[in-house]
C-alpha cells in the first residue's frame, strides 16, 4: 500500500470516528431519561417502578435489535441502516408525546424508539473496528464517547425545552431532530475495501457465532457484561431520584451535575478500551468492579447527604457504565476475532438488555417495597464481589 493511500485511509478513518461520535450523541439520549422521569411520574400519576418502564424497555429493545440486526449490518449500506433506525427513533419519540397513559408511552418510547437505536448503534462500531484493527479498543471507545457524552448535550437541551414548551412537546422536537440528523451524519460512512485491510485482519478469521457461544470465554464475558450493565443502567436511571430523594439535594443541584456525569461516562469508554487493549480483559473488569464498590460505599456513609459525596459516587457509576460499553466490544474482537464481529457482538450485547430489565426492576421493587436506597447500594456491592470472582475465569 502506498504512503499516499495509507494517509487517505487514515484520514477517512478519523472522519468516520468523528461522524460515529456525533451519531452516538443522538442515540445516547436514552441516558437523559432521568430528566424526564419525575415529569412522567407526575403526568401519569405513577411510582418508581412504572416510571422506569419506558427506560427499561428502550434499553431492552435496543439490545434485542443489536442482536437481530448484527447479522445484516454487512449486507446493507451504513446510510440505509442508520436512516432506518433514525426513522424509528423519530416515530417513537413523536408518538410517545401523544400517549394517553404510561403503557402506550412505553410502547412508543421503549419498543419503537429502542428498536431504532438497536438497529443504528452497531453500524459505527462495526465500521470503526474494521478501519482500526490494531487499535480497535481505543478507536471503538472514542466513537462510544459520543453515547456517553450525550447527556452533556441532550440533558440540558431537554431541560430547557421542558421549561419552555413542556415535556411532551420536547419529545416531539427531539424526535424530529433525530429523524433529520441521523441520515445526514450517516451519508459518508463506508466499510473499508478489501485491499485497504491489513493482511493480519484478512487472515484472522476468528470464531463464528456458534463457536463463540460454545466457548468458556463467551460465558465469562457474558455474565460479567450482564453484571456491569445491570449496575450501570440501574444507577444512571436512578441518578435524579437518588440525588433528590436520598441525598436530599435541590433538583437544580442534581440537574447541574448531569453534564459532569456525562463527561465521566464518555471518558470511561476510551479509558477502559485502552485498558482492555494494553492489559487484559480480566484486569479491566476487576478495575471497574473495584471502582463501583468504592462508589457504593461512599453512598452508604452518613456523608451521603452531601453534594460532594453524591457527585463523586455518581461520577464513578457513570464512568464505569461507559467502561463496560468499551470492555465488551473490545473483548469480543480480542477473544473471537474481527471477521464475525457484527454478529458476535450482537449476541454479547443481549447481556446489556437483560441487565437493563434486571437492574431497573430490582431497584424499582426495592424502593417501592422497602423505601430504602441503601439496599440498592448493598445489592451493588454484592454484584461486584460476584463479578470479581467470576472474572478470574477470563484468560484474555
Amino acid at each position: 500500500m502506498s504512503e499516499k493511500n495509507a494517509t487517505s485511509i487514515s484520514s477517512q478513518g478519523k472522519l468516520y470516528i468523528v461522524l460515529g461520535f456525533l451519531i452516538m450523541i443522538c442515540l445516547g439520549t436514552v441516558y437523559s431519561w432521568s430528566v424526564f422521569r419525575l415529569h412522567i411520574e407526575e403526568l401519569y400519576g405513577i411510582g418508581s417502578t412504572l416510571s422506569g418502564l419506558p427506560y427499561m424497555t428502550s434499553l431492552a429493545f435496543y439490545a434485542l435489535f443489536m442482536f437481530i440486526s448484527g447479522k445484516f449490518l454487512d449486507r446493507y449500506s451504513p446510510k440505509l441502516v442508520i436512516s432506518a433506525g433514525g426513522a424509528l427513533i423519530a416515530l417513537g419519540w413523536i408518538s410517545a408525546a401523544l400517549a394517553p397513559n404510561i403503557l402506550i408511552f412505553t410502547f412508543f418510547y421503549g419498543v419503537v424508539s429502542g428498536t431504532g437505536v438497536g438497529i443504528a448503534y452497531g453500524v459505527p462500531l462495526a465500521i470503526i473496528a474494521k478501519w482500526f484493527p490494531k487499535n480497535k479498543g481505543l478507536a471503538v471507545g472514542l466513537v462510544l464517547v459520543g453515547f456517553g457524552l450525550s447527556p452533556l448535550v441532550t440533558a440540558p437541551a431537554a431541560r430547557q425545552l421542558i421549561v419552555s414548551i413542556g415535556p411532551m412537546k420536547t419529545f416531539m422536537v427531539l424526535g424530529l431532530s433525530f429523524g433529520i440528523l441521523l441520515p445526514l451524519l450517516s451519508f459518508p460512512l463506508r466499510y473499508p475495501k478489501e485491499e485497504t485491510k491489513s493482511h493480519s485482519e484478512i487472515d484472522d478469521k476468528g470464531m463464528n457465532t456458534k463457536e463463540m457461544i460454545n466457548s468458556k470465554e463467551f460465558k465469562t464475558l457474558y455474565v460479567n457484561f450482564f453484571i456491569g450493565a445491570t449496575i450501570g443502567l440501574m444507577m444512571i436511571g436512578m441518578t435524579s431520584s437518588v440525588g433528590i430523594g436520598f441525598s436530599e439535594l435541590p433538583p437544580g443541584t442534581v440537574y447541574s451535575l448531569l453534564p459532569l456525569f456525562a463527561i465521566f461516562n464518555g471518558i470511561g469508554r476510551p479509558l477502559f478500551g485502552w485498558l482492555t487493549d494494553k492489559t487484559s480483559v480480566a484486569k479491566a473488569m476487576t478495575y471497574s468492579y473495584a471502582l463501583i464498590m468504592l462508589a457504593a460505599v461512599l453512598m452508604l456513609f452518613p456523608s451521603s447527604g452531601s453534594p460532594l459525596a453524591f457527585a463523586v459516587s455518581f461520577s464513578i457509576f457513570w464512568l464505569n457504565l461507559g467502561g463496560w460499553l468499551a470492555i465488551a466490544p473490545g473483548a469480543t474482537i480480542s477473544l473471537f476475532g474481527p471477521s464475525h464481529y457484527s454478529q458476535n457482538y450482537g449476541v454479547v450485547f443481549t447481556a446489556y438488555g437483560i441487565g437493563a430489565i434486571t437492574g431497573v426492576l430490582a431497584s424499582g421493587a426495592l424502593l417501592d417495597i422497602l423505601n430504602d436506597y441503601r439496599m440498592v447500594f448493598w445489592l451493588i456491592i454484592a454484584l461486584c464481589m460476584s463479578g470479581i470472582l467470576f472474572s478470574r475465569k477470563m484468560q484474555a
